[in-house]
């Protein structure tokens, strides 16, 4: 994003910051920030020093911390194709032990054709790559995996050189040598047992027609991160030069299949029942390319909240109900200070609410209207699981709707928009070298 503003540039950041952190609430971290800065012009104006601003925004950012994790909720549950893809794809990938999950892992490829509904989780990797020869088998089941960052060629010489033949003889011995070359690369991968070659590299026809008749796959042109996948994957080594390669250094895998796509010439090599199945891949098929990359985002936040759940498995409500409970709990608590961060904390309470009155827009609802109603019953009924009705279900209780958030992302929002506004707050003016 191209912004000159440096206060719109420090939004950006939080925005990156909380995505970076968290993978989820990118703009509701900037609409919070937002409306903070709003409410603190209306105190500079009524004369109070922004220290004393930064110091009651503090002070209430504390008190809706807590208020989120007295309110928050153990979770257990997942919902619709896309979202038990992505719950799968984390569990498969997640250390239990140590509460962490490594993204890294999972790889989303998409390819454009085919229905949304034909996304699919591969317990392994995906290569968008095939057979070098066509005549080779489509399908290998418990592959030994010879993974290779060397060229099935002769070496080069580093210097210049040049080669002067005169007779046929030369040339003959010349191929003869080159062919030497091939077979012995060949046989060394034969001899350790290797049944599929994945090279990073090209090889010329001639080492694509003894590796044919060998009857020994091979793939070739595959990405140094692919490279890597497979090789945590398959539990193999990537080996920089043929006289390394060992039988240890293999990769093994329960099948790799050859994969066409519709009426076009599209393949894809599919590597599944890996020996570490600690490497998936989600598979995204669309109708468009616009529709496939809006689904890698959905399902990049997905991963990213049920991460959130591995690492911290407590839940809010989400509809803006988390922030209405916290508005009122920030509101009562105002009473509690007596100096002039009292008028500070109150602002934070009313800028908590501009996440509910911006969905309330957003849905074509009357946003003071339903906030009011929403809140008076909230404050009512003693219950934090009240949030706009967005899509027009009946209730506005979310927790029988099913919409609720991370704790972590939302505790993360407030903490990150509270330090921005700080910081902002402090700044008494942005001197630009154009000026001068």
């Amino acid at each position: 994003m191209d912004v000159d503003n440096q206060i719109a540039k420090l939004m950006v950041e939080l925005s990156r910051s909380q995505d970076y952190e968290i993978g989820d609430g990118t703009t509701g971290v900037v609409v919070m920030a937002g409306a903070l800065l709003e409410q603190a012009e209306r105190l500079l104006e009524r004369g109070i020093h922004p220290i004393r601003i930064a110091e009651g925004y503090e002070m209430a950012s504390r008190i809706a911390v807590e208020h989120l994790e007295r309110i928050a909720q153990n979770v257990n549950r997942c919902k619709r194709a896309l979202a038990e893809i992505s719950v799968k794809a984390v569990l498969s990938v997640a250390d239990l032990e140590r509460k962490d999950v490594n993204l890294d892992l999972i790889k989303v490829e998409g390819k454009v054709g085919g229905k949304l509904e034909d996304t699919e989780l591969i317990y392994g990797i995906t290569v968008d790559k095939d057979m070098s020869h066509p005549q080779m088998p489509k399908q290998i089941e418990d592959a030994k995996i010879a993974i290779l960052t060397c060229p099935f060629e002769p070496p080069k010489p580093k210097t210049k050189h040049k080669v002067d033949i005169d007779t046929v003889e030369k040339f003959q011995t010349l191929r003869q040598q080159e062919q030497k070359y091939f077979d012995d690369m060949v046989q060394k991968c034969k001899d350790v047992g290797a049944t599929l070659v994945i090279c990073q590299w090209g090889f010329d026809d001639e080492a694509n027609h003894l590796l044919m008749h060998q009857n020994l796959p091979a793939v070739r042109w595959v990405g140094g991160v692919e490279l890597e996948l497979i090789a945590i994957a398959t539990g193999g080594r990537i080996v920089p030069r043929f006289q390394e390669l060992t039988p240890e250094k293999l990769g093994r895998v329960g099948l790799v299949r050859e994969k066409s796509f519709g009426t076009t010439k599209d393949k894809m090599l599919y590597i599944e029942h890996c020996a570490n199945s600690r490497a998936v891949t989600i598979f995204i098929r669309g109708g468009n390319k616009m529709m496939m990359e809006e689904t890698k985002r959905s399902i990049h936040d997905a991963l990213c909240v049920a991460r959130n759940l591995i690492r911290n498995n407590f839940i809010v409500y989400g509809g803006g109900a988390a922030e209405i409970s916290c508005s009122i709990a920030v509101e009562a608590a105002a009473d509690k200070y007596p100096g002039v961060e009292q008028y500070a904390i109150r602002a934070f309470a009313d800028a908590l609410d501009a996440v509910p009155v911006a969905l309330a827009e957003n849905s074509g609802l009357q946003p003071i209207e339903t906030l009011s109603a929403v809140k008076s019953q909230q404050i009512k009924e003693n219950n934090p699981h009240f949030g706009i009705d967005c899509n027009d279900v009946g209730t506005n209780d979310m927790c029988e709707q099913n919409v609720f958030e991370t704790l972590i992302g939302k505790q993360q929002q407030i903490l990150l928009a509270t330090q921005v506004v700080k910081m902002i707050l402090k700044i008494d003016d942005v001197i630009s070298p154009s000026d001068y």
